[in-house]
């Protein structure tokens, strides 16, 4: 997912955040405090946004982020993990919290099992764009010359420009193919 980002940031595992309803300067204050460092930040189309590393190895934290207290009542927060953990094999992931509360949370390598207090809050976008439902998920690798990872990156950039539009994220941080497809 870092090729979807419109800087070529020097560090793959980098988290985006968007908040609605939170100033910039609170959301990386927020995000300092964690802390991590921040490699962009930006406010655009209501939102204000920061590119923050994923973990501190100098500290050797490699905990996820509690973005809750970044989102107090009034607040919405988007929050993209690019690249979790390449080393282990784990993909890309997205949450939604609102009031402080996580909305829906899920992996981009299974939308079935979202988690959170509505996990089916994006079900009908994620069902219109063809991500879930029937014809989902692939057939088992192989079978009919299916092989999942030849869509992998479409499926990818689909997921994205479902999530950007439903929230009207904007560009930057994402690149044009996101948000202007």
């Amino acid at each position: 997912m870092i090729e979807r980002l419109s800087e070529n940031y020097a560090y793959d595992e980098v988290n985006l955040v968007f908040a609605r309803g939170l100033p910039l300067t609170r959301l990386k204050a927020g995000i300092a405090r964690a802390p991590r460092m921040i490699v962009a930040s930006g406010e655009a189309d209501g939102w204000a946004w920061v590119v923050h590393l994923m973990h501190d190895a100098e500290e050797e934290d490699y905990d996820r982020v509690d973005c809750r207290p970044l989102c107090p009542t009034g607040t919405e927060l988007v929050l993209f993990e690019t690249e979790p953990c390449r080393g282990k094999a784990h993909g890309p992931a997205f949450t939604y919290y609102r009031d402080g509360r996580t909305v829906v949370h899920f992996s981009f390598e299974d939308l079935r099992q979202r988690v959170g207090d509505d996990p089916d809050h994006l079900s009908p976008e994620l069902l219109a764009a063809g991500l879930i439902g029937p014809g989902t998920p692939c057939p088992a690798a192989g079978e009919d010359g299916h092989l999942c990872w030849e869509h992998s990156d479409a499926d990818e950039l689909r997921l994205l420009r479902t999530l950007a539009a439903y929230f009207t994220l904007p560009s930057p941080p994402f690149t044009p193919e996101v948000t202007r497809p």
